[in-house]
């Protein structure tokens, strides 16, 4: 498992990008909107139900690279810097984060839940995201992989439930206010992007120890 200190810096850039509105907490936002805190709430079960998925394919892969080969957890780690670099500046120089999400329209909680799922299940970035971002506080050293990466992953979802259930109950409260705002559309993709790019210099210039 990993150590105390492990624990606290990785929750501390877990919530670094939670806190700051992605595509995935305007999807909730917009379920919000339309349905109220419980469909926004029931639809961030369903995203983070669908992040599972990504973690233990995470979880697999990872461990399974370390034990063929340390060279190929370093590399992981130099692709997963470039990636996360590349999705900040791809973020800064795309459009407005409210062209990517259209606003759903009401639908049924069952319903809501299982497309969350979906929607974050079938993404391949989310499954990039979490191979780039996960091992960078894996440490070998400690003992087996698969657990700590399972671990990590476990507690990043547990943040992302806060924090998205935050956002569904915020919006809730607000109603429509927030729908149709570009202004907050372009802040938050300016935020998001300098988040991301920021991780991945930590990425490429922190060692596991």
């Amino acid at each position: 498992m990993p150590d105390l200190s492990t624990l606290l810096t990785f929750s501390a850039a877990a919530l670094a990008l939670l806190l700051v509105p992605g595509p995935s907490v305007l999807y909730i936002v917009a379920r919000s909107l339309q349905g109220g805190r419980r469909s926004g709430l029931v639809s961030a079960l369903g995203v983070q139900t669908g992040g599972l998925v990504h973690v233990l394919a995470a979880t697999v892969g990872v461990s399974a690279l370390v034990m063929s080969s340390a060279l190929l957890f370093t590399a992981l780690k130099v692709v997963g810097a470039g990636y996360l670099i590349y999705l900040g500046v791809r973020t800064l120089l795309g459009r407005d984060g409210s062209a990517e999400l259209p606003t759903p329209p009401a639908q049924p909680l069952g319903r809501v839940f299982l497309q969350g799922a979906l929607v974050n299940a079938l993404n391949p970035k989310t499954a990039l995201f979490f191979l780039a971002f996960l091992p960078q506080f894996v440490n070998p050293a400690r003992g087996p992989v698969a657990p700590q990466t399972l671990a990590l992953g476990a507690l990043f979802l547990a943040l992302a439930t806060l924090s998205d259930g935050t956002y569904a109950l915020l919006a809730g409260s607000v109603g429509r206010r927030l729908q149709g705002n570009r202004v907050f559309a372009r802040r938050q993709k300016y935020v998001t992007g300098g988040v991301y790019i920021a991780l991945g210099v930590g990425t490429a210039t922190v060692g596991h120890g």
